[in-house]
């Protein structure tokens, strides 16, 4: 058997988080469909605003089309998963060009967003909601 890659096999593969989001983006060569978790991006972000959130760093680097990205996300809630989304864009287009990665840091889209959910702690209703107080 020929160790040959596979029909389509994907350029890259790059990594997203954000919040408890995780995106495996990767990415290929075509018209610019966008999948996410095997469903179009408009079924899977119904909202515009997610979208505008996901294709950010392709609208700042003119990349609109050539590539099509397949993304499986698991993990997080819709915005979360559409910034980890982003981050993975962006990350898999500086591995397919070098020369972007400054107009992206510019733009602010390779910095991880770290800011995670403080757990809750004993004795309060979350991690700092104190439960009602009463005087008698």
């Amino acid at each position: 058997m020929s160790k040959r890659p596979k029909l389509g096999a994907p350029l890259c593969q790059t990594t997203g988080r954000r919040k408890r989001a995780v995106a495996r983006v990767r990415v290929r060569p075509g018209q610019g469909a966008i999948t996410v978790n095997r469903r179009p991006i408009e079924e899977y972000f119904t909202s515009a605003t997610h979208r505008m959130i996901v294709t950010e760093p392709l609208r700042t680097t003119n990349l609109t089309e050539g590539y099509n990205f397949d993304a499986t996300i698991d993990g997080g809630g819709i915005s979360g998963q559409a910034g980890a989304m982003r981050l993975g864009i962006a990350r898999a287009l500086i591995e397919l060009d070098p020369e972007l990665r400054g107009t992206l840091k510019k733009a602010g889209l390779l910095t991880r967003d770290s800011r995670e959910k403080e757990s809750k702690k004993y004795g309060l209703k979350k991690a700092r909601k104190a439960p009602q107080y009463s005087k008698r």
